[in-house]
């Protein structure tokens, strides 16, 4: 095998990967395609992974990272399905969503491995949210799958009708953190303090925040920690239930959902 890792589309999402890849895989053993020339020049210049074609990629290297848009998938797929169907010990992975692995497996016409993920921006700071699922993937390749990605992020599995929905909390998620994180700056700078530092402010508080509750503790307590009798904090839970904050926030993970499940009953 010439290449372990081949990524075909290094745009925002596959550049991040290929970014996290290359902390645990020799950059000998990566091979990139985009048809932006600009990105592949930037990241083989920069960590020093290889330029191959996507027809290359497909017919050399082990793991087939296949990083475009959903409605091109078709017709990227079907550009290297010779090279794919051609091989034996290939496992394909795609990060599009709502394309669901039966659907990829038929642009290809035969039944190969495939491991379908949902990452989300944060991977491009090894703080990411990697949702997977697969089907004829062996149990070593499944490992050196996990293995070659742990510098992503973390990183879950679960049946693929649950993607979708994983999808809508933490593919969509980000932006929902930017906005409150905004809104908890413009608040500050209300309140007299600079942009700077009020950003510096609302985004660590949420880094910590999170932090927390990553280690075990449910953020019902720890929010009720923070709520003293008669003061400010409590005021301020007050004032966002009167704004509907959960419910607003709820509807805009299920907006989200819904949103994926009509797309993807246009196709």
């Amino acid at each position: 095998m010439k290449y372990k890792f081949g990524f075909i589309g290094c745009g925002n999402m596959g550049g991040a990967l290929v970014t996290s890849v290359v902390k645990v895989v020799n950059a000998n053993d990566i091979a990139i395609c985009d048809f932006d020339k600009n990105k592949v020049e930037n990241y083989v210049n920069k960590y020093g992974v290889r330029y191959a074609s996507s027809k290359e990629i497909a017919s050399n290297c082990k793991f087939v990272v296949i990083g475009v848009k959903p409605q091109v998938m078709q017709e990227t797929i079907k550009e290297i399905s010779e090279e794919l169907k051609n091989r034996e010990d290939v496992v394909i992975i795609s990060m599009a969503a709502g394309v669901e692995i039966k659907t990829i497996l038929s642009y290809i016409g035969k039944d190969l491995p495939v491991i379908r993920i949902m990452p989300n921006t944060p991977v491009s700071v090894g703080e990411g949210m990697i949702l997977y699922t697969c089907k004829n993937v062996l149990v070593e390749d499944e490992n050196e799958f996990l293995a070659s990605f742990n510098k992503a992020g973390k990183i879950d599995k679960l049946t693929e009708d649950k993607i979708d929905a994983g999808c809508a909390l933490s593919g969509c998620g980000p932006a929902f953190a930017y906005m409150f994180i905004e809104a908890l700056a413009d608040a500050g700078v209300e309140c007299g303090l600079s942009r700077d530092k009020a950003i510096m402010y609302a985004s660590q508080t949420l880094f910590g925040s999170a932090k927390m509750v990553l280690q075990g503790n449910h953020p019902a307590v720890l929010k009720d920690a923070v709520c003293s009798p008669n003061g400010t904090t409590i005021a301020g839970v007050h004032a966002l239930e009167k704004g509907c904050f959960r419910g607003t926030t709820m509807n805009a993970v299920l907006s989200a959902y819904e949103k994926t499940l009509s797309l993807k009953n246009k196709k």
